[in-house]
């Protein structure tokens, strides 16, 4: 009971700040301010998830460049939220692609280390993984209910899945990678996010139907459910059950936010293409 707590505290906790920053421009009545304090907390929850993955791959004998790393990060992270904004910064970044893909290999001409292209292409990781995902989410500022709507349904999912399996589970669905979830669970968290989406997706948002709100339900389930097993893969290659324990009960950066960094963007394309 005391474990169930805890999670529950750390949950609210990391809800509060997640929508609170989120809608921080309509409770302050200034959007500029809120779009900026949105994304410095995504820039903050970037850093945390790049250290986490820099120290599991470590962990399993390979040498991420820890500058590089850091540095295609953040200037990922600018450079989406520049290209949003229509700015130039934005553009250069595209021009600079090729030679920012290049310098990595180039830069382990100077290291010795047994696994040099393994290493470089770790280091750029983090900005394709990480930097890129979070900052799509301040594109979606003006979409705030879909955004909103978005986090729900993954909750959902996740809470279904977890009980589902649980309750009825005797499947496994990936057992090399996550031993806890099975087929009966996943089922659940699909049927129940479909659910919440087709009820109360178009009281979020009038300007998607019906079908836009099975899409984006299956994209935060099924993709969800990918998310996590990869993120999971990625922690039973070094034996850890969790990326960190910035959050009591939930684990780190990268098991709170492994969902999101591969749900976003497909909702994403999904509403561009929709539009």
């Amino acid at each position: 009971m005391k474990k169930f707590w805890i999670r529950t505290a750390s949950a609210t906790v990391y809800a509060l700040l997640f929508i609170g920053t989120m809608l921080s421009g309509r409770l302050i009545g200034n959007e500029t301010a809120g779009l900026l304090i949105f994304a410095a907390f995504l820039l903050f929850v970037a850093f945390g998830c790049t250290y986490e993955f820099i120290k599991i791959t470590k962990m399993n004998g390979s040498n991420p460049n820890n500058v590089i790393s850091y540095s295609y990060m953040i200037l990922a992270f600018a450079a989406v939220i520049a290209l949003g904004q229509k700015e130039f910064e934005g553009v250069a970044f595209l021009a600079l692609l090729p030679v920012l893909l290049i310098s990595p290999f180039v830069v382990q001409l100077w290291y010795k280390s047994a696994h040099p292209f393994a290493d470089a292409a770790l280091s750029m990781v983090p900005m394709v993984y990480v930097a890129i995902p979070l900052a799509l989410m301040p594109l979606l500022h003006n979409e705030w209910n879909v955004m909103l709507m978005v986090l729900i349904l993954v909750w959902v999912n996740d809470s279904f899945a977890y009980m589902g399996g649980s309750l009825i589970g005797k499947h496994k669905l990936w057992e090399r990678h996550s031993p806890g979830k099975t087929w009966e669970g996943t089922i659940c968290g699909v049927i129940f996010t479909v659910a919440v989406a087709l009820i109360f997706g178009p009281m979020f948002d009038t300007k998607l139907l019906w079908y836009d709100w099975i899409v984006i339900a299956f994209i935060c389930s099924v993709i969800d459910t990918l998310g996590d097993l990869t993120e999971s893969m990625l922690k039973r290659s070094v034996g850890l059950k969790d990326s960190g324990n910035i959050m009591p009960g939930h684990g780190g950066f990268l098991d709170r936010f492994d969902s999101l960094l591969v749900v976003v963007p497909f909702v994403f394309v999904y509403l561009i293409i929709r539009v």
